[in-house]
């Protein structure tokens, strides 16, 4: 994990990634963020010759490959495992069989997308401001 790497968010949805991006632009988050908005393009994207990564934040119900299906590939990619970035889930509506098979996949974390903005922003600094504190090799 670099902690001055790109935010890296999956996400299908325009709306969500608008809301995610003016919530990150208020919180004045230095750190790029590429949005990505299917499973295979983040494949792609992170089998590649990437920027360094400083977060995943992915939903689970994504085009092609679900969020988890998505995280069990890039697991078995030794090149983008050794990268240490912390994956977590951001999702509409939680069910517990997500989150039991979200954790079964090592993931670092599990919310529910706030509906409103300004939770929203409080969720996205809480979660930066923890990895950025976070001990952690590059």
């Amino acid at each position: 994990m670099n902690k001055n790497g790109v935010i890296i968010v999956i996400e299908d949805d325009l709306d969500d990634q608008f809301f995610f991006e003016e919530a990150f632009k208020e919180l004045e988050i230095p750190n790029q963020r590429i949005y990505l908005p299917d499973s295979h393009a983040a494949l792609h994207y992170l089998g590649g010759p990437s920027k360094p990564s400083f977060l995943i934040l992915s939903d689970i119900s994504l085009p092609k490959l679900s969020g988890i299906e998505l995280r069990a590939e890039l697991r078995k990619n030794a090149d983008i495992a050794l990268k240490c970035v912390p994956h977590l889930y951001l999702t509409t509506a939680i069910y517990l069989q997500h989150v039991i098979d979200a954790y079964c996949e090592s993931a670092q974390g599990f919310f529910v997308k706030p509906t409103e903005f300004n939770e929203l922003k409080d969720l996205l600094d809480l979660i930066t401001r923890y990895w950025k504190t976070s001990a952690a090799s590059n």
